[in-house]
């Protein structure tokens, strides 16, 4: 299959492009800066050439700005890319999210879940894969905070996922029929956040001193109850965060 991968050079992105190639699919990678399909979700440039001949769209995006920006680039520019994917003919749009975002009354949760919205009532077969926080996303958090020899860690309810088994999930969804329907995926096992940096600490010998923060209102309780982690997933990942922190230590 020809499989065009939106944010394809991001942490997910370019690993369900690595995977997909190692499956004998041809990829193309779009973003703002690829030498060969450039793009721009929010005004559509670009679009219609990159997308001609692919039967199946993987949309990684992402957006670091504000919610109002990400709006722009995910659901916004989701539109447009479900637009050019009709003009093309695409067959298969998979939309990677994350787990319980319609659970987390904040900003970028609400505009993931307006994306998925868009992505469900869009012209083209879909398929949903809502993945867990990255053990990679954890490991860069603490290590920044570390820095600063504080760990200001909040109780947060999360199931983790090393991001190349994520990323061959979504491949396999992919390869896969439109499923017109969800997928979660999630690691081995759920562990409070605070709990993930302790191990941090432990695995990496870094000394910070860990703070508890409270988070008050309707955001805190959610994340505390487990929000953000689900007991029944469709893919259920082996890395513990422990074994895959443990393997990138040892690689430096």
């Amino acid at each position: 299959m020809r499989i065009a991968i939106v944010g394809g050079t991001g942490t997910l992105g370019r690993r369900v492009a690595e995977e997909l190639r190692t499956r004998g699919h041809e990829v193309r990678i779009l973003s703002r800066h690829s030498p060969d399909h450039p793009v721009d979700l929010t005004t559509g440039a670009g679009l219609d050439t990159a997308l001609a001949g692919c039967d199946t769209v993987v949309d990684a995006s992402n957006s670091r700005g504000s919610a109002k920006e990400a709006e722009r680039t995910l659901v916004a520019g989701t539109r447009n890319l479900l637009a050019a994917e009709q003009r093309a003919a695409v067959g298969h749009h998979v939309c990677v999210s994350i787990v319980g975002c319609d659970r987390v009354p904040v900003g970028y949760y609400r505009v993931k879940t307006a994306q998925e919205r868009a992505v469900t009532e869009g012209p083209t077969p879909w398929t949903v894969v809502r993945a867990a926080q990255f053990h990679e996303l954890l490991g860069e958090v603490f290590t920044l905070l570390g820095r600063l020899r504080v760990l200001p860690v909040p109780s947060v309810r999360l199931q983790s996922i090393a991001c190349a088994e994520a990323a061959r999930a979504v491949a396999d969804a992919a390869e896969r029929p439109p499923r017109l329907g969800r997928m979660e995926v999630v690691g081995p096992e759920p562990a409070d956040a605070r709990e993930l940096a302790r191990t941090w600490r432990a695995v990496t010998g870094r000394r910070a001193l860990q703070l508890p923060v409270p988070l008050p209102g309707g955001v805190g309780r959610a994340l505390r109850a487990g929000a953000l982690t689900t007991d029944r997933p469709d893919v259920r990942g082996t890395v513990p965060f422990a074994v895959w922190l443990a393997g990138e230590t040892a690689g430096r």
